[in-house]
């Protein structure tokens, strides 16, 4: 441990409200509102606004500041703008003095404990916020200027390194967009017959289901070990992931063997996040689904599941059946009879066996990265928690 000193927050920065009336606000004056601060301090896209298009005051900042999200502080929206602006009221301009660095400081603040222990201390239960009072009072460890901004570099070139990496996984999504506009952008154009998803679902009985409803399971039935049980957040990333794992007995399964996930099926998200697509991989365990999940199988000498997977995510068709159909972007009327009546068109078998090819690629490389990243993460934690204890 270090033999550095602690200062509250207030003692060696402030937390500056000054505001700026909608009546004060020029045009052009960039507005940063939460949903620009993604967690981990990337800004996404904040732009001018126009003369009289924000009705509320909002507070000032400056390049000098850092822009600290006080609503849901688990979130981590904390971030350090190198443009001045103005900002939503749910976020505090933070003015570092003459004895801290500013990026020292946002690097502590970021850490996962002290998010942790600010949203311990946010009041309200839907909208928990931290209080200015609070954040003020909050313990900084103190060493010297340069001992800061030493720490501060290499954060910052640790940081740098796993945002390339972000970067490059998503030049390759937007490498399997290309692909997959480039081959089947055009599907009235290429003359390709039009079916619907329940056209090209196997013919067997609950080819497209859902999981089991209300008393068929209940959450008291799961149990540590046996069949797995599919849910939103394996398919919430829009590929197949295991998370939380969730388990049935045999016996349980016997009752429930109806929704049996089987490899390649494809699942959509109907509950909670709609809309979220994924593809069951091949070496899946038995495993069934639950009732946020649509689950298709497909007559594998129409549709590959690659394809489905990409249609449904990718093609302007289907964005604009979803948004016509499922109330727009958050698609909260998604449901098993619109995805049923979804409008696909069907390329010829080969064009999509070579989509699949590429995509494959596509996700060789992607995995690759992630694992990449998967240690930059790891090693940011280690750099971050030795950082602060005069240990770097």
């Amino acid at each position: 441990m270090s033999s550095w000193k602690t200062v509250a927050l207030g003692e060696i920065a402030a937390v500056e409200r000054s505001s700026m009336q909608p009546e004060q606000i020029k045009a052009g004056t960039t507005y940063v509102g939460l949903e620009h601060i993604e967690s981990g301090g990337t800004f996404l896209g904040p732009k001018p606004v126009g003369a009289g298009a924000l009705a509320s005051s909002k507070f000032q900042f400056t390049q000098r500041h850092i822009l600290y999200g006080k609503l849901r502080p688990y979130l981590a929206k904390i971030a350090c703008p190198d443009f001045s602006g103005i900002c939503s009221t749910d976020i505090l301009p933070i003015l570092a003095g003459p004895k801290i660095e500013r990026r020292f400081l946002f690097h502590f603040l970021r850490q996962p404990v002290m998010v942790n222990y600010a949203n311990s201390r946010a009041v309200g239960v839907n909208l928990p916020r931290l209080s200015p009072s609070v954040l003020a009072k909050i313990e900084i460890p103190l060493p010297p200027l340069t001992e800061q901004r030493r720490i501060a570099e290499v954060l910052d070139r640790a940081e740098a390194l796993r945002a390339k990496r972000r970067a490059a996984l998503d030049q390759l999504d937007t490498l399997t967009q290309a692909i997959f506009l480039g081959l089947f952008g055009d599907p009235e154009a290429r003359g390709w017959p039009m079916a619907t998803i329940a056209d090209i679902a196997d013919p067997s009985p609950g080819s497209i289901r859902t999981g089991p409803f209300g008393s068929q399971l209940l959450h008291s039935e799961f149990v540590d070990e046996g069949v797995a049980v599919l849910g939103i957040d394996n398919a919430v990333a829009n590929e197949f992931r295991w998370a939380e794992r969730r388990f049935i007995s045999e016996a349980k399964y016997r009752e429930l063997k109806r929704y049996t996930v089987h490899p390649g099926d494809v699942l959509i998200t109907i509950m909670g996040t709609c809309g979220r697509c994924a593809v069951v991989p091949d070496e899946v365990p038995v495993a069934i689904n639950t009732k946020h999940l649509c689950c298709v199988t497909l007559q594998p000498k129409k549709c590959l599941p690659s394809f489905l997977h990409a249609y449904f995510l990718r093609h302007p068709l289907a964005r604009r059946y979803l948004d016509r159909t499922a109330k727009g972007a958050i698609m909260a009327g998604l449901d098993m009879g619109i995805i049923k009546a979804m409008p696909i068109p069907i390329p010829p078998l080969p064009l999509q066996h070579d989509f699949g090819r590429r995509v494959a690629a596509v996700e060789k490389l992607k995995s690759a990265h992630r694992a990449s990243l998967a240690e930059l993460d790891a090693l940011f934690a280690a750099l971050q928690h030795r950082a602060f204890r005069g240990e770097l």
